[in-house]
């Protein structure tokens, strides 16, 4: 995933009501900007860090800018995070496309925000005639509070415990069910739970894996001009 356009560097003065930012711009203006992401951001909104913007097509938007890169340091020296939880989806559709996530490879068609279960949409559905029915549910991670360690969620997350459940109910219907966890910090090594920060999504996590739902760990690339699937790392549970 290119960003169309040359991202705005800029200095965050805070983030509030989850969706807002304050910026100053390069050239001492200070601006507010769209946050697109409703976590917690540990680690992440320190005032005075580095961030970076996205200017949007729609002229008719409201806040014009939004907030897609953080330069944070986890204690390996500083690098950039991406934040912007709308594109997770895809950049996951675009490495199964590429044959960049194995496991999930050789499908013949794949959809987006398909309707499953009883109002719930999944992320990504993959078909084939010759396979069972695939699900596949996306998960943005950008908490590291341990270097290399990248942890889901950051904060309590009702609606990723119900994803959990209603995937366990379609492995139990026969179709495959997956959990994809995609760290943009690039220098994850490992992803687990933050069990502590949600305890019900460690439970719902363990009862999903337990009816048979997969999870599988992967790591981007980032840069200013983009942002691309790097890999796959262990999940570690």
């Amino acid at each position: 995933m290119r960003f169309p356009t040359p991202l705005i560097p800029g200095r965050l003065i805070r983030r509030y009501k989850r969706f807002l930012a304050d910026v100053v711009l390069t050239d001492g203006s200070e601006t507010t900007v769209h946050v697109a992401n409703s976590g917690a951001m540990l680690g992440l909104d320190a005032p005075g860090s580095r961030v970076w913007l996205s200017r949007a097509t729609n002229l008719a938007r409201k806040l014009p800018l939004s907030w897609e890169l953080v330069e944070a340091d986890f204690g390996s020296g500083p690098e950039l995070v991406g934040v912007n939880t709308m594109h997770p989806n895809l950049l996951v559709a675009e490495a199964i496309a590429a044959g960049a996530v194995p496991a999930l490879a050789g499908y013949g068609r794949l959809r987006r925000e398909v309707k499953y279960g009883l109002s719930s949409r999944i992320d990504i559905q993959l078909e084939d005639e010759a396979k069972p029915l695939c699900l596949v549910e996306v998960k943005n991670v950008h908490l590291m509070r341990t270097p290399g360690h990248a942890e889901f969620p950051d904060c309590v997350t009702v609606r990723g415990a119900k994803h959990l459940e209603e995937l366990g109910a379609e492995a139990d219907k026969g179709n495959r069910a997956v959990m994809v966890y995609l760290s943009q910090i690039a220098s994850a090594r490992t992803i687990g739970l933050a069990r502590d920060l949600d305890p019900a999504y460690g439970r719902a996590f363990d009862r999903a894996r337990a009816r048979g739902v997969e999870a599988i760990g992967l790591v981007c690339r980032i840069d200013p001009e983009g942002i691309e699937v790097a890999g796959i790392i262990p999940m570690t549970g």
